[in-house]
């Protein structure tokens, strides 16, 4: 556009003009001139070795390696075992213009949701969420902690917390959160109450 005459004044416009009409600043349009053209081109300087030269390495380097398919990451820091230096983001670039990286698991997609979208019941004990987490403790070291939440209200009708976070403490939670809403634990107590939990090993056993 910079090189296009004027049909008035039988001129080219030039690059400033041109610039200033679009908004456009002129070290962009230089700096991209000076860019090599197609894919793969990185910004900056080539570095000490050229991307043929270290792409020789890798290569070698993978040939070597104990087991196959290993990450950019374990090539990267073998390259710099033998003094060869060069940075963890290039080494994966190569790899990946090369196919030398490790192919990826993809997953099936997944289809809509039992709920649509959302689990929030129309009414209060109808629905519990339940979860465990662990803590730090300065005198007791690690700890367990359960608790349970009303999909309704989001009410936390049961928090419990041990040293061991066993089935058996999962059920504590269930237990304490029945007195909590339904006055008292027993059969048929708290009938037509539903408990959701993530599938974690205290929440799939049998006694739970």
């Amino acid at each position: 556009m910079s090189q296009t005459a004027s049909p008035s004044a039988g001129k080219p416009y030039g690059l400033a003009r041109v610039c200033r009409v679009w908004g456009l600043p002129r070290s962009t349009v230089y700096w991209q001139r000076q860019q090599q053209k197609g894919p793969g081109c990185r910004r900056g300087p080539q570095g000490f070795y050229s991307d043929a030269v270290l792409a020789g390495e890798i290569k070698i380097e993978r040939a070597f390696r104990p087991f196959p398919g290993e990450g950019y990451r374990k090539i990267w820091a073998g390259l710099r075992g033998k003094g060869i230096r060069t940075s963890p983001v290039r080494t994966l670039r190569l790899m990946r213009e090369n196919n030398w990286l490790a192919p990826m698991r993809i997953g099936h997609p997944h289809g809509p949701k039992v709920h649509d979208g959302t689990i929030k019941t129309s009414r209060v004990d109808a629905m519990w969420g339940t979860d465990m987490t662990t803590t730090l403790t300065i005198k007791e070291g690690n700890a367990a902690i359960f608790f349970a939440i009303d999909h309704c209200s989001l009410e936390v009708v049961g928090i419990h917390a041990a040293k061991r976070g066993t089935r058996f403490e999962a059920w504590a939670l269930i237990r304490q959160g029945v007195r909590h809403s339904f006055g008292a634990f027993g059969k048929d107590v708290a009938k037509g109450l539903s408990v959701r939990h993530d599938y974690g090993d205290p929440f799939i056993d049998d006694d739970f």
